[in-house]
């Protein structure tokens, strides 16, 4: 598990290298945020195919992984490229100064979000790892149940919100239709589930502390850098997002209050 372990983390530290020199002819740090789904595809890869346990299990992860991974990068390439560098990163590239910000953006920016890939992907390497059978149990199923329920959230979610943005009349006013009737953040709550997902194939496979990855998601997601820092920036834009706020849950789908 350790040689699967250090080879997975060397692989992705050596990509986020790459795309960190990218970056610097680019001056464009926001590809990271195009390469977040697919480094999971690419770690996984390794675990999968350098595992050597074949099972139905790990074939279904592969999968599972893979569609999820790809969706969110060709979605992120979609709503990012030819818009510019991201405000948060020009902000930094503000405060840090420009001309030492394209080595800073390394450490703080690509080290960082390939360390987190090698930390939230730890069930995955528990469930291709501790695999060793193709039975699956009830959990597996279970597992696959929340995937496609966080799934539709998330796809649905992307796409309403792509939707409504393209249409200028809406400029300045609150998404609260569809999935986002129900949530403020459908695709945060969606991924959510799919990450605890795989913390389920990783139980059902006999391996329980690696779920720790899925908390780690968790805590990104709700108290970081989605959530949590959405809200303050919507909160500042939109006049009517406080409304919003008033009656519509934060995170777990709900009827709206009345």
């Amino acid at each position: 598990m350790l040689f699967l372990f250090l080879i997975g983390a060397i692989t992705i530290l050596i990509a986020m290298s790459l795309l960190w020199i990218l970056s610097v002819y680019l001056k464009n740090v926001s590809i990271v945020d195009i390469f977040w789904g697919l480094g999971f595809v690419i770690i996984n890869g390794v675990y999968f195919f350098l595992s050597d346990t074949f099972y139905y299990r790990n074939f279904m992860i592969f999968l599972l992984v893979t569609i999820w991974g790809l969706r969110l990068s060709i979605y992120l390439a979609y709503r990012n490229i030819g818009k510019g560098e991201d405000f948060r990163y020009q902000e930094f590239r503000r405060q840090y100064g420009i001309s030492r910000y394209w080595w800073i953006s390394f450490f703080q920016v690509f080290l960082l979000q390939g360390f987190l890939i090698i930390i939230v992907s730890l069930p995955l390497l528990g469930a291709n790892v501790y695999t060793e059978s193709n039975t699956l149990s009830w959990l597996d199923f279970f597992a696959i149940i929340i995937w496609l329920t966080g799934f539709v959230f998330e796809a649905i979610g992307d796409f309403q919100l792509t939707k409504f943005k393209k249409n200028p009349d809406n400029k300045g006013k609150v998404l609260d239709t569809g999935l986002w009737k129900y949530t403020r953040h459908p695709n945060y709550f969606g991924d959510t589930l799919i990450w605890w997902s795989y913390a389920l194939f990783s139980v059902a496979s006999g391996s329980y502390w690696p779920i720790i990855g899925s908390l780690v998601m968790t805590f990104l997601i709700i108290k970081v850098s989605g959530v949590s820092l959405l809200e303050v920036s919507l909160k500042n834009k939109k006049p009517d997002y406080q409304e919003y706020i008033r009656k519509t849950n934060s995170f777990f789908p709900w009827f709206p209050k009345k």
